[in-house]
Parts: structure tokens; sequence; C-alpha cells
């Protein structure tokens, strides 16, 4: 269909210039020629023909480069799209009003070619510079509402504030791969839209098709984890395709996108949880969950452990609760590989987890 077009086109391109200029051509050279083909018809004719037959040539060539534009505006994400069309909109308009005055000239290059070049600069430049201040364009809008406007966000913002937060959560690749986010949601307690970006899915991708058999493994249950999440579980789950060329690391990628979409992190990786708290954004971390909803030990309390490593410092031993809780057992070194019971001593808490300090009830009853 598209070569048909492009032939209709140069046949009534030919057409045109035919009429208007093969008459005068004949004319300038003083040609003798009958009169009906110095006709302005007859050049019509000899015109269309003779574009029509250059068409056949060089049809493929338009034809494929026109597929290769229209693929890659398909692939190209809808923001991506949007603002550079915008900027390329502005640049046009802005050429054409800069080149008007040109054109009044009496000078005939530039007259002619110096709008036109200017024309096609400005609407270069204004396509370069709305894609790649897409974020900015895009936050400009956000910040031009009315205030009314704005209030009424703020309002709805506090009411989902007080209904649970039905914010969107912005889910980055550790979380992913460490698979509780899936039993979170199927037990409720996550409400919300659940966004996962396109360069995490990037991410994954390249960690599953890794050489190293352990990252392989810890890619494809990510990507297992999300078709669960997906298909099985009842919770809104959105793909962000926008990416940020400027910006390398996925972390400040997905710092990025909770800036632009005022949308809440959910992490298990300590460091992004810094970083999010310093930038003033809202994070979830599953550990903090999970932390917070462990059986509490206060000191004092006696435990019964099984010694199973030795320590850093010198005559410590290793235990661990059976959620996985690490228990430091001062002198516990002699009681390699043996139950016994441990006096807690203090407890310290932080978003990497949760580390008890302990001694043998033994030794206390020595003492």
């Amino acid at each position: 269909m598209l070569n048909w077009i492009v032939r209709i086109f140069f046949l009534l391109a030919g057409g045109t210039l035919g009429f208007l200029f093969v008459p005068e051509f004949i004319a300038v050279i003083a040609l003798e020629v009958p009169a009906w083909l110095a006709s302005p018809y007859t050049g019509a004719v000899l015109g269309a023909l003779l574009l029509y037959g250059l068409s056949l040539f060089i049809v493929d060539l338009i034809v494929n480069f026109f597929r290769v534009v229209e693929e890659t505006i398909v692939k190209a994400p809808l923001a991506d799209v949007l603002s550079g069309s915008m900027g390329l909109t502005v640049g046009l308009v802005a050429g054409y009003f800069l080149g008007t005055p040109l054109s009044g000239l009496d000078l005939p290059v530039i007259s002619n070619i110096l709008p036109m070049f200017i024309t096609i600069l400005l609407g270069y430049l204004g396509f370069q510079i709305g894609f790649k201040k897409r974020d900015e364009l895009f936050q400009l809008v956000v910040s031009m509402r009315v205030p009314r406007d704005k209030e009424r966000d703020k309002k709805k913002e506090e009411t989902d504030s007080n209904l649970g937060g039905k914010q969107m959560k912005i889910l980055d690749t550790s979380v992913i791969i460490d698979g509780r986010i899936a039993d979170i949601c199927q037990t409720g307690f996550l409400e919300g839209t659940l966004v996962i970006p396109e360069f995490v899915l990037d991410e994954l991708q390249h960690i599953a098709d890794s050489s190293d058999a352990l990252k392989r493994n810890r890619g494809r249950r990510g990507l297992d984890i999300l078709n669960k999440i997906q298909k099985e579980l009842p919770v809104n789950v959105e793909i962000y395709e926008g990416d940020f060329e400027d910006i390398q690391e996925v972390d400040s990628k997905l710092v990025k996108l909770a800036k632009i979409t005022s949308g809440i992190v959910v992490t298990n990786d300590f460091n992004l949880n810094k970083v999010c708290e310093l930038q003033g954004l809202k994070v979830l971390n599953i550990n903090d969950l999970a932390n917070a909803v462990k059986p509490v030990v206060l000191p004092g309390e006696v435990l019964n452990v099984n010694v199973i490593k030795d320590g850093k410092e010198n005559h410590q031993g290793i235990a661990y609760l059976d959620d996985g809780t690490m228990i430091v057992v001062e002198g516990g070194r002699d009681y390699m590989n043996k139950q016994i019971d441990v006096t807690v001593t203090s407890v310290l808490q932080t978003s990497a987890g949760r580390m008890i300090f302990a001694k043998p009830k033994s030794l206390e009853k020595a003492l």
C-alpha cells in the first residue's frame, strides 16, 4: 500500500511540475516544436511519466526508510514520542516566525534558502531538547496545574494515606529476587498499584542470562516471582516503559522515578533505603517489616539454641533462631555443636536485620 502511495505522489508531483515548467523551458531554449507539444497539459503528462518512471527505481528505498522510522517510533515509549513531538512543533513554529522577515528581502539566496534552513535547524533542536528534557517538561506541566487541582490532589493523597496509602509501589530488583513480596501481596497487606520499571526487568533478564549458576538461578527466581504476582495474585501490576538514559545505575533510576511519580520504593537493599531517606522519599523495606513481626526478645530472657560456628571475636559462638536471627554467644566457642540455654544480654535492631547478644546460662550460675 505504501509503495502505491509513494508512486502516486511522484505521479502528481511530476504532473504539477511539468504543467508549470515544461512550456517555460521550451520557450527559454527557443525550441521549435508543434503547438500541442508546448501545451501545459502535454508538459503535465511528460512530467508525470518522467517522475513515475524515476519512482520505480527509488520507491523501495523510500518505503524502507519510512518503515524504519515507523518501527523506531512504535518501539519508543509514549513519553518520549510526546515530548519529542512537542519540541519539534515548538521549533518549527519558532523557525517559521524567524524566517518570515527574511523571506521578504530582495536577496534571492537569503530570502529563499535561509528561512528554510532556520526552520529545519530549529525543528531539529526543538525535537532534541524535547526528547532529552522529557522528565523536566512533564514536571513543568504538573507544576502548572491550577491551585484548585493541587488542593484537590492534596486532599486525595491525605485520604489515601488515611485509608492505608494506595500510592504506587515501585519494586526494585533485590525485593523481586527475595520473593517475600509475593507472600506479602497475597496476604493483602500491600495496597495500591505495583510498578515494575522496564530497566528493572532488563537487569533481571541480564542476571538470569549470567554464566554464573548462582546469579542465573536468582534471576530466574525473580522472573518467576513477577509472573506469580502478575497472574495469580489479586494486585494491580503495571510496567513502566520509560527510561533515564543519562543515568546508568538502576538504583539511581528508581530514585528518579519515585521523585517523578511521587511513588514509594519497595526494597530490602539497606543502601537504597538510606538514599531514599536522604532524598526525602517514602520507602518500604521488607526487612523492616520482617523484623517488626518477629517475636520480641528482651534482655534477661532465656533461649535454647544450638551453637554452630565460631564468632569473629575470641571465644564467641554463633547460633540462629528459627526465623534466621543471628545470636552472638559470648564464650560460646566451648559449646560448639551443642544445644545450650543462653541468657539474652542485648538486642541490636537495624534495617539490615536484628542481632541478639547472649551468654551461656551455665556461666551465669557459676558467677
